[in-house]
């Protein structure tokens, strides 16, 4: 009876000192939940603004863009080098008229993923704001033949943008 009990003991401490590591391992993980979040709470701030600009509230969207920049610079610190983050890192410092700090984080997200659709369209509508036609027609380009609403969207910008001059 002695021993049933020893190995029973024993056999909690082992499994209670499994869940202290994995309750370790998932704090630790916790991080990962943080960024996850900070990125989160960014897209839904970004899509929130752009509703904002759609209705004319210039000043309620720049906030928005704000707030979601702070949470995306979290982001980055935490995990860096998501080409997802980048995207959007691009996009509000551009909203923000932050045009080289967003050409900036566009072509670092291009350099790790080349074919990344949300930069290849937000970048060409960045050189179409800063009137570099051809390499926004260069961003097209790369969109060409996915059959995705950024080629559709870019190449209407960059008809608009041809239309005006």
């Amino acid at each position: 009876m002695k021993k049933i009990f020893v190995v029973l003991l024993l056999t909690l401490g082992l499994a209670s000192n499994s869940l202290a590591a994995g309750s370790s391992s998932s704090s630790s993980g916790s991080g990962d939940m943080d960024t996850k979040s900070n990125y989160d709470k960014a897209v839904k701030l970004i899509k929130a603004a752009k509703k904002y600009e759609i209705d004319g509230k210039v000043d309620k969207a720049k906030k928005r863009y704000e707030r979601a920049l702070k949470f995306l610079v979290k982001s980055n610190k935490s995990k860096p080098n998501k080409a997802d983050t980048l995207n959007y890192l691009g996009f509000t410092t551009r909203k923000l008229g932050d045009f080289e700090n967003g050409e900036k984080y566009y072509l670092q997200g291009l350099a790790i993923d080349p074919k990344h659709k949300g930069i290849n369209e937000y970048l060409g509508e960045l050189y179409v704001a800063t009137n570099r036609h051809n390499l926004a027609v260069e961003r097209l380009e790369v969109l060409k033949g996915c059959g995705c609403e950024e080629y559709d969207q870019l190449k209407a910008v960059i008809a608009g943008e041809k239309s005006k001059y």
